[in-house]
């Protein structure tokens, strides 16, 4: 509109009509619009501006499936459908740069960048964004490193969706995270493993880390399993949360360290039809969040793990579209406020990242993680008295052998 182009038609008519109106005008950028400037019926429509010097334009093609014989580069855009991404090809002589906005949200990236396949993770996919939210992006939102002299603790969560799978099938070296990441606490959901698989795998995963604990579900086998494992000797180790009916499926280790308790939970899924969300959050979550301030009462704690909770709409990318589904259903929420934050347990990354869409979870269907339609169901929930100690707490989006991604937390000692 503002440039006297027709704003109407279906998507490549529009793309059309003003790749022809720059090459009549002899245009060299195409200048960026804020949201506020452009009426919009789609509040929850993202933008995509690209900065470019053309000396020739030509559209050839406005859908991403097809390919041109000649060689080009790819303009990726965010729409408010569905899928996330528009294709917009176009030959040219010489490229300056390109700024992906969403929603008034810029992630600035090399010409190299592929936003359905490299970093999808860098553009804000939501279905109501807030006009203060800006997509996650570790490369710029972690803090420095703290200084050699600084005693920490680096802890690492992991929902591997499978254990055995994730090393034999989907060929992941847990060692190699280790390398890459250092952490001193590796802590493990879903591991889907047996008893008696146990001392195998513990002998083969990971070395230099000679303390390790596993708690497996015996009331349905290869489903569910948590575990704990550290370079660190902890003082204590427990399993489960000591109610029979709870403690069957494995889903708890609570280790005790010097300064603080640590688990690894794996929230129980409120499943298909919803047919546990009543266990879920009038037996499950109480009792956790009670065993976590009988804990406390001896030295803070530290919550990490599978909430398989969405708590706000900031954590989900389709909030409206998921409001009966397991994880984002309003008695979920409601619980995950009343048994954990309202009892004094601090959410780490949100409390860091107050507006930033960070997901940790994307769904094998429908290509969500390349589109990023994601939800965040992986916490760290960490005492308030030792809130303020928290360093670092962030998610690993790169790393994409599960459909969920490792989070960290760096804690001061």
């Amino acid at each position: 509109r503002r440039m006297g182009v027709a704003a109407r038609g279906n998507k490549k008519d529009l793309v059309s009509a003003l790749m022809e109106s720059l090459g009549k005008e002899g245009a060299s950028t195409i200048e960026q619009i804020g949201p506020s400037e452009v009426p919009s019926k789609r509040k929850s429509a993202s933008s995509v501006v690209v900065e470019q010097k053309l000396e020739t334009s030509e559209v050839i093609s406005a859908t991403p499936s097809k390919r041109s014989r000649t060689k080009q580069k790819s303009i990726k855009g965010t729409t408010p459908e569905e899928n996330p991404v528009t294709t917009v090809k176009i030959n040219k002589t010489s490229h300056k740069k390109e700024t992906v906005v969403a929603n008034g949200a810029i992630a600035k990236a090399g010409l190299g960048l592929n936003v359905d396949g490299a970093e999808p993770w860098t553009v804000l996919v939501h279905k109501k964004p807030q006009a203060e939210w800006i997509p996650y992006n570790p490369k710029v939102m972690r803090p420095p490193p703290l200084s050699k002299d600084t005693r920490a603790l680096k802890i690492l969560s992991w929902n591997v969706n499978g254990l055995k799978a994730l090393v034999k099938n989907r060929g992941f070296s847990v060692h190699e995270l280790a390398q890459r990441e250092d952490f001193d606490v590796l802590c493990l959901q879903e591991t889907k493993i047996q008893e008696k698989d146990v001392d195998v795998i513990k002998e083969s995963l990971l070395e230099g880390y000679t303390n390790s604990f596993w708690t497996c579900s015996v009331s349905k086998l290869g489903y569910s399993g948590t575990a704990i494992i550290s370079r660190v000797k902890p003082l204590s180790i427990k399993y489960g949360l000591g109610v029979p009916d709870h403690d069957t499926e494995g889903r708890i280790v609570t280790v005790e360290f010097d300064d603080f308790y640590l688990l690894t939970a794996y929230v129980p899924n409120s499943g298909d039809g919803l047919k546990r969300l009543t266990y879920r959050v009038t037996e499950w979550d109480p009792c956790l969040g009670n065993y976590m301030k009988e804990l406390e009462k001896s030295k803070p704690v530290i919550l990490t793990g599978d909430l398989n909770c969405a708590h706000q709409e900031i954590d989900i990318h389709d909030p409206a579209g998921n409001s009966r589904s397991a994880g984002f259903t309003k008695e979920e929420r409601k619980s995950f406020e009343t048994n954990f934050l309202s009892k004094g347990f601090v959410d780490t990354f949100r409390k860091q990242h107050p507006d930033v869409v960070g997901y940790s979870y994307w769904g094998y269907r429908h290509n969500c993680r390349k589109t990023n339609r994601g939800w965040r169901l992986d916490y760290f929930l960490v005492s308030e008295s030792i809130a303020e100690r928290v360093h670092d707490s962030y998610i690993l989006p790169d790393v994409s052998a599960s459909d969920h991604s490792p989070l960290g937390l760096i804690l001061k000692l």
